[in-house]
């Protein structure tokens, strides 16, 4: 569903990370209502008296599961805003016990249906309606169609994080750069700082892989056919670019936890720097046929 303020004035930006307690709140609400239709009865049902079916969801049940595998989600009567983290790994958890409720026969004598359950029209409707509370409130996360979330990168960034398959013809190089673009997926900005770390490991990694020489001919060698004969003066903002990038990784606590070096404060630093590490490692893949 597109609201029409979405219609006349667009999306908001997708870049929030924290969820706030109005969202929290909406999120709680919609699990709720889940539990009341009988949508978690597949797994946690409320059994019919005479045993002759599944009548419902057990809440208590289902909340007990949700605390057993999220340990810092708050307690029921807790009105804290828990930490995103975990709101976001109880959608995970909802989404893969949820099933859509399909009414059987009626119990006359109690007053109630029998269950049965649809499990991909529940996990499908439940998908849309956590990613339309995401969308509504510009927060960077979706729930995708196997039922993990993942975050949504910079737009500038999305095209090629998504879809980038890397055959560089070395496997190593191929393992560093897939593992740097799954982590940089979650939301998890821990995680998105490993991705970090593994893609400065791939730069390392394809530098000495242009020359038999070392590093440092090995990425000369690399530059050269990238900018090609024609273009000294890319050439040389080529090289300035790597250069820095280096230095960066040397610099920051990206590759090494060092004293003297400085933290990324801010999870948008981190955006940054992979987003312009990424570009010029993949204008040297495709240009030198590793691509």
């Amino acid at each position: 569903m597109i609201y029409f303020s979405e219609k006349e004035k667009g999306e908001l930006p997708r870049d929030k990370e924290e969820i706030s307690i109005w969202v929290w709140e909406g999120i709680e609400g919609l699990v709720d209502g889940r539990i009341y239709d009988g949508s978690f009865g597949a797994h946690y049902p409320t059994p019919c008296q005479d045993g002759e079916g599944i009548t419902g969801s057990d809440a208590l049940a289902v909340w007990q599961a949700i605390r057993a595998e999220i340990p810092n989600l708050r307690h029921m009567g807790d009105r804290r805003l828990p930490q995103t983290l975990d709101i976001l790994d109880m959608i995970e958890f909802c989404w893969r016990v949820i099933a859509k409720p399909i009414r059987q026969g009626y119990h006359e004598y109690f007053k109630h249906y029998h269950l049965d359950f649809n499990i991909e029209a529940g996990q499908n409707k439940f998908g849309e309606d956590i990613n339309r509370i995401f969308r509504r409130n510009g927060l960077a996360y979706k729930l995708t169609a196997y039922g993990e979330i993942e975050r949504l990168v910079p737009s500038v960034l999305s095209e090629e994080i998504v879809s980038v398959q890397f055959r560089t013809g070395d496997n190593v190089l191929d393992g560093l750069l897939e593992k740097a673009r799954s982590k940089f997926l979650r939301p998890d900005e821990v995680i998105r700082r490993e991705a970090l770390e593994a893609l400065w490991d791939a730069w390392e990694r394809l530098k000495s892989l242009g020359s038999q020489s070392g590093k440092k001919a090995g990425i000369t060698a690399l530059l050269d056919r990238t900018a090609g004969s024609s273009s000294p003066t890319f050439r040389a903002a080529l090289e300035k670019e790597a250069n820095e990038l280096t230095d960066i990784g040397n610099g920051f606590q990206i590759r090494h936890s060092e004293t003297t070096q400085e933290r990324l404060a801010k999870s948008e630093h981190v955006d940054y720097l992979f987003h312009r590490l990424l570009s010029l490692i993949l204008v040297i893949l495709r240009t030198n046929g590793r691509s």
